[in-house]
């Protein structure tokens, strides 16, 4: 008699989820019985979506689900709101069905306290990784779905802006007729409260001492919030969400382990004529100064800091290496560049296939602002910092303008888009960031390898004279460190002034304990020596 057993070839190569979420595959849905203590697997999840984010529904006999397509294959998750995915209700006898549109892209949904409504954000497939999103709510009694807060392609000034990240797991009043969250909006994030029935939008944060305001949570209509400043470390405050019209008194509970004695404002920046945007015509930007109160020397130097993205943004909030460098004796100055969250859809959208143009002169244009509007920043000492796309946007600079910058730090950054595209984990994006259509039978064409390569800054390399120091992942699944070392190559074999520090079990946002501060050490030696901090 012979036995034949599974055997599973375990050479096979299993997909998975990308940076961040390495081998995480194909999860599954469990029900935990505390009191038989048994675990099971539940069936029905449709077989072509990767099931997350769930929750029980009213009576304990099903749940919601969001399902992320993983057919025809897999795109990297984090840090992009733009993949195929949908809303489904899961009963514990297998019986699944749709409850959203199945070609949008959908997140964190809430059940009200009632169970009569579900909300969540609803976002489109492809393009921008991160964009603004819409409310949505749907009603479990009708079966409808209705929208509570749509896409914001202009904000008003000092207006609400949009929805730009997740809904807390807490997020509804315990009357079920509001909901909480927290949003860009310009340089800050602020607290919200919208009205399901009127719609209407109320700010709750103050901004005279915070610039961030984000909710942790709400429970019985007390609101946790951690509040923090370009100055100040976080701390925890909270306060009972009002009646409409009303304010919010607010108590802190711990009060930040640190404030510094230096300076922050916030610079608006006007494009020029010349740098508008013909397709989105009249867009501003802004970015946050921060410095010294009282500088050591006469004049301090300027450290431009650069986020990634591209969508995403330098909120009015404690940031670590920033406030690092300040205490140091440098200024540094965070850029929001056209295409950051929280300016509204249409800043986003005017980058699509601008990239290493507009937002490299938006850059320029605001360090020329800050240099022009405080005379104590030393215009001869400006170094670059950026990583990801804000490195992209560095390694730009310093060879699109190679007098001006004096030093460079990049981490993880993308150098040449051509290269990049058969090694990312978002190949979708290396076509729609250079205004390219993606779709997953995309082959590469060499008007489209022409074109990413046109617009990365190894074409710049050649001009570089600023002294480069580059910071790489060796488990970087978005951004492949060979990209910084194609600039690494370049630069050497020119006699250019590099150095290289690679940290090989570290991905993407270079994000272990260890590597922080070995990061910030480092930076900070590179640039007082570059800059002549003495």
């Amino acid at each position: 008699m012979f036995f034949i057993t599974r055997y599973i070839d375990r050479t096979v190569y299993c997909e998975d989820w990308g940076e961040g979420l390495t081998c995480k595959s194909l999860p599954v849905l469990c029900v935990a019985d505390i009191q038989g203590g048994t675990v099971t697997v539940l069936k029905g999840v449709p077989p072509h979506v990767s099931p997350g984010q769930v929750l029980w529904l009213p009576g304990s006999q099903a749940l919601v689900f969001v399902g992320w397509w993983h057919e025809p294959f897999r795109l990297g998750l984090k840090f992009c709101s733009n993949r195929r995915s949908a809303l489904f209700k899961l009963d514990l006898y297998g019986y699944c069905e749709l409850l959203s549109g199945d070609n949008l892209s959908v997140s964190s949904p809430r059940l009200s306290p009632d169970g009569s409504s579900l909300a969540y954000l609803q976002g489109q497939v492809f393009g921008p990784h991160s964009q603004c999103l819409s409310l949505q709510l749907y009603d479990l009694q009708r079966q409808t779905t209705s929208t509570l807060l749509d896409v914001v392609h202009r904000p008003s000034t000092d207006g609400f802006a949009g929805v730009y990240e997740a809904l807390p797991a807490s997020c509804w009043s315990s009357d079920s007729q509001r909901i909480v969250f927290s949003s860009a909006r310009r340089n800050f994030k602020d607290l919200f409260v919208v009205d399901r029935h009127t719609k209407r939008v109320t700010c709750l944060s103050d901004n005279e001492v915070w610039g961030s305001w984000k909710l942790l949570s709400i429970h019985k209509d007390l609101m946790v919030i951690c509040c923090s400043s370009p100055s100040r470390s976080p701390c925890l405050r909270v306060g009972f969400l009002p009646s409409v019209g009303e304010k919010v008194t607010w108590h802190t509970l711990s009060q930040p382990a640190v404030k510094c004695a230096f300076g922050w404002k916030v610079l608006d920046v006007k494009p020029s004529p010349e740098e508008d945007n013909k397709l989105y015509s009249g867009l501003d930007f802004s970015a946050v100064l921060v410095k010294p109160t009282s500088p050591s020397v006469v004049k301090c130097p300027l450290a431009v800091y650069i986020h990634g993205g591209p969508h995403s943004q330098f909120t009015a909030e404690w940031n670590i290496t920033t406030a690092g460098l300040v205490n140091l004796g440098f200024a540094v100055l965070m850029v929001n560049y056209r295409g950051s969250t929280g300016f509204g859809q249409d800043s986003i959208l005017s980058l699509i296939g601008q990239i290493g143009n507009q937002d490299v002169k938006d850059v320029q244009r605001a360090v020329l602002t800050a240099l022009g509007s405080d005379v104590i920043l030393d215009s001869q000492r400006v170094a670059v910092i950026g990583g990801s796309h804000g490195g992209f946007l560095s390694c730009h600079l310093i060879g699109q303008y190679p007098d001006f910058y004096k030093a460079c730090i990049a981490r993880n950054p993308v150098i040449n888009a051509a290269t990049l595209l058969g090694t990312s984990d978002i190949v979708d994006w290396r076509y729609s960031s250079v205004g390219l259509q993606y779709s997953y039978e995309q082959l590469p064409t060499p008007e489209a390898l022409a074109t990413m390569l046109e617009k990365s800054p190894i074409r710049h390399a050649a001009q570089i004279k600023a002294p480069v120091l580059l910071m790489l992942g060796g488990r970087d699944r978005r951004v492949s460190p060979h990209q910084g070392l194609e600039l690494y190559r370049a630069l050497k074999s020119r006699g250019s002034p590099i150095r290289l520090l690679w940290y090989a079990e570290d991905g993407h946002s270079l994000a272990r304990v260890d590597t922080q501060a070995d990061c910030f050490l480092n930076i900070a030696l590179w640039l007082q020596q570059h800059l002549n901090m003495n």
